[in-house]
Parts: structure tokens; sequence; C-alpha cells
């Protein structure tokens, strides 16, 4: 088993261990529930309140996670958050991120309350990319996460909104979230100019394997055609 692999593993089997516990999965590995797998360096999870950490911190101890000292790590969150590591090789570690009662992105500061987060969420598959695993778990709906990458807009981000869009149901609830946060002409503008750049099919492909000409085309329709959604 490879290293990466080996993360992914070791996620899959750190939320098996929480999976009772009261949370929502966002992020990169809530991407693998709607499209076709792809690696994430963490797992993102956030829940209502510091209660609800405590029995997600007993777990992830008993499974010789350590808690991190969140003021020395440089996130894109803001707000409150706590960072749990554990080495599972020489110098190769998971981590899992859990936002506490709210998912701020440092550079805009736009805020996403965990009951948000509940609300646009339910029970979903988890696919494996390297490993044949499911897991059911609370995961943040499609719409939502498209909301969330929108706001953070990284080239990570960018990526998995390109590969999920074609997907999303209402356009319009998109357009009006993201606008709460941020401005959308501005968030827009850089995905598409992202997109059409001459590097970002091998970008994509990098991440997500190969992709074919027309189905890379549909994408690129979607996210024209949810610009022009009222």
């Amino acid at each position: 088993m490879d290293m990466l692999q080996l993360r992914e593993k070791e996620v899959f089997d750190t939320l098996k261990k929480i999976k009772n516990c009261k949370f929502v999965l966002i992020g990169g590995y809530a991407v693998n529930a709607y499209t076709l797998p792809r690696f994430s360096v963490d797992c993102d999870i956030v829940i209502e309140d510091a209660l609800q950490l405590l029995p997600i911190e007993k777990e992830l101890i008993k499974i010789r996670y350590v808690k991190e000292d969140t003021n020395k790590i440089n996130l894109p969150y803001h707000e409150e958050f706590r960072r749990y590591e554990k080495e599972i090789a020489k110098n190769f570690k998971v981590s899992a991120d859990v936002m506490i009662k709210y998912v701020s992105d440092r550079n805009t500061h736009a805020l996403f309350t965990a009951e948000w987060a509940f609300k646009n969420s339910a029970l979903r598959l988890l696919n494996g990319k390297t490993i044949a695993e499911k897991l059911k778990l609370r995961i943040i709906n499609l719409d939502a996460l498209i909301v969330m990458k929108f706001v953070s807009c990284r080239s990570t981000d960018i990526r998995d909104i390109f590969m999920i869009l074609p997907q999303a149901s209402n356009s319009r609830w998109i357009k009006e979230e993201i606008s709460k946060r941020c401005n959308f002409k501005d968030r827009f503008e850089k995905v598409k100019n992202k997109i059409i750049s001459k590097q970002f099919k091998d970008n994509l492909q990098g991440v997500y394997g190969k992709i074919d000409k027309k189905v890379f085309e549909k994408h690129e329709k979607a996210l024209m055609k949810m610009a022009k959604s009222s």
C-alpha cells in the first residue's frame, strides 16, 4: 500500500470511529460524494458547539491523534477550530480539522454557520479513490458545497467547482448564497479565468484523471449557464 492509499485508509478508519458523533463533512472529502474521487490532504468537519467536540476528541485521541496548536498553523479557516494530527509513517501525517459553530474563510472572513451546514446536509455515501470503501455519513449538500468553494476560491476549490457544477440543482440559490458573503461577479470571473487558462485542463486531469473533451465542454457550459441564471 503506497502513502496515498495509507492516508486515505486512515481517514476512512477515522471517520468510522466518529461516525456516530454529530458533525457534517465538508471540504475535499465531501466532493468525493458527488464526483470522481480525488485525494485530499485532510478531513474537514463542522460541529454546532464545543460539547459536540468532546466525544470526537475522545475517539481521535484513542486512535493516537494529537491536538495541534492552531495558532502556529496557517490554515484557510478563521474563527474557532481544532486540528488533530496523526503520524502514519515517518514525516507523513493525516489531519482532521474540526470547525466549531462556524466555518469562516480566512481571506474573505465570510461566515457559514454550523446551523447552515446542518440544514444543508444529508446522509450520503462517501467513496474512496484508492481503496474499495464506502461510508455513510452526514455530508454537506452539493449546492451548499459549491457555495462554500466559490467563496473560498482557491485553485483546489475551482477544480472541484468545475467537476461538480453540472449536478447543481438550484443555481439561483447558489448565486444568492454566494452574494450574501462576497461579490459574486468577482468570484465568477476568478473561476472563469482559471478554467479558460491553458494549464487548467492538465492540472484538473492530474487530480481527477483523464477527462473526455465532450465532458470537459459540458462542464464549461454549466459554469457559463450559472452566470446567466437569475
